[in-house]
């Protein structure tokens, strides 16, 4: 049986919780082995994020060719792409190599409210990125700008913005209610002929560093396995929150800790 194999196409978080680090052990975890494309260095913490150096959109293209020319890619998650260039640099791999399954997360705004993307780009996320995508996971704050609209406030406001995602031109769109005030932590999965709700309790923790990007890397790992799309975010969800619930047993840096990618293995 052929090894399950996921690339990520991502940031560099230093600080280890998010980005291509969080990808990397979120694949692991999941018993799939994890390949990276890096898009930018972050110098980043806990506390938040000091400097970005893009790496040349030439480099990404070789790196992408490097890795799907000698690997069996069964699911590609794309996280951090700041710059336009970058953005048609990974679009235009992916229509080269055309991955089965490419899980997009439209990464903005880091968890300590750092912004991580140029005005301009968001834009070329659409038109390049979105119709090449299996499905995207915008949260909240992301969805909004993707839209020029306010912030979903309840499920009603997320199943009307993920449907106006889906017009846009994405294929499916999991609107992620982490960023949300109820009790319960709920993520609407829309495509064009259905819409699945999946909910989980909230945990009191500030230890929310690099859920997006756990999320949708979890999202490919299933998808690699060979998961179907909603069974494959139904795991994902599990797998997050389980590691949002085990954050605390980490001490991990003075600001916003990660979630334990490893609960499951470490005592």
């Amino acid at each position: 049986m052929m090894t399950a194999i996921a690339v990520t196409i991502a940031g560099s978080d230093s600080g280890g919780g998010a980005g291509i680090q969080a990808d990397l052990k979120t694949f692991s975890a999941l018993g799939v082995y994890g390949a990276s494309v890096i898009t930018a260095l972050t110098a980043q913490n806990t506390l938040g994020v000091t400097a970005i150096h893009d790496a040349p959109s030439a480099f990404v293209t070789a790196e992408i060719d490097s890795v799907f020319s000698d690997l069996a890619v069964n699911a590609v998650k794309i996280g951090m792409l700041s710059r336009v260039d970058i953005i048609r640099a990974v679009a235009q791999g992916l229509s080269k190599w055309r991955p089965a399954y490419t899980v997009l997360d439209p990464v903005m705004v880091a968890t300590s409210g750092d912004r991580l993307i140029e005005d301009d780009a968001i834009r070329f996320i659409v038109n390049d990125l979105f119709p090449l995508a299996t499905l995207i996971t915008p949260n909240l704050a992301e969805a909004a700008t993707l839209l020029g609209a306010p912030m979903a406030v309840t499920e009603a406001d997320m199943h009307y913005q993920g449907k106006e995602l889906l017009k846009m031109g994405a294929r499916a769109v999991l609107m992620k209610g982490g960023h949300g005030s109820s009790p319960e932590s709920v993520d609407l999965l829309l495509t064009q002929d259905r819409i699945t709700r999946y909910s989980a309790p909230r945990f009191d923790t500030k230890n929310t560093h690099g859920t997006g990007c756990t999320l949708s890397s979890a999202i490919a790992a299933g998808l690699a396995k060979g998961e179907m799309l909603e069974e494959a975010v139904a795991q994902a969800k599990a797998y997050v929150t389980a590691a949002i619930e085990a954050s605390n047993d980490l001490k991990i840096g003075h600001g916003s800790g990660p979630v334990h990618h490893f609960h499951a293995f470490w005592s």
